[in-house]
């Protein structure tokens, strides 16, 4: 079965297709949110609100009669899990470590860049990290200004000022 036969067999119920989900995706949804949090507690505990939202909710998955697919909305609840863990903690006023960006690029963007084509790939490489983020966040994972904020641990102003100067250089780069 495909991640999308799984979540509609757990929205039946299915246990051991719950299980089957779980495995193949968690590795991958652990390592993504790594990549945003550097809290291993908070990666965690994301991940069971994950599942638990994922348990309980399979029966809203929409799939490709909304041209989604079973992952991208596991990702989709993730992230909006993790917006929550960030707002939470920004109640507690205790700041979270954000992942330190990593040397060698990310399969995921390795994927993009390969999807965009050449020249897309790598205006979005040429960019500072920075902006990268907040186009990751806003574009990529469909995040709100005020998401990504909290995310970052930015002020919405700053958010969308890089979006503007990220939007700026890949137009430039790009024309």
């Amino acid at each position: 079965m495909n991640e999308e036969q799984l979540v509609r067999a757990v929205a039946r119920g299915d246990r051991a297709a719950f299980e089957e989900l779980y495995r193949r995706t968690s590795p991958w949804l652990a390592v993504r949110l790594r990549r945003r949090c550097a809290d291993e507690q908070v990666v965690a505990e994301v991940m069971q609100e994950t599942y638990l939202a994922v348990w309980r909710a399979a029966g809203s998955f929409a799939g490709a009669a909304v041209d989604g697919t079973a992952v991208g909305w596991l990702w989709t609840i993730a992230a909006r899990r993790l917006v929550d863990a960030f707002r939470r903690r920004a109640h507690q006023a205790r700041p979270l470590p954000v992942a330190e960006t990593a040397a060698a690029p990310a399969a995921e963007d390795e994927v993009l860049a390969g999807a965009l084509g050449d020249d897309v790939g790598g205006a979005l490489r040429d960019l500072a990290p920075e902006l990268r983020q907040v186009l990751q966040a806003m574009v990529l994972d469909g995040l709100t200004v005020r998401e990504t904020a909290v995310l970052l641990g930015v002020p919405e102003g700053t958010v969308k000022t890089r979006a503007r100067r990220a939007r700026i250089a890949m137009r430039e780069a790009l024309s």
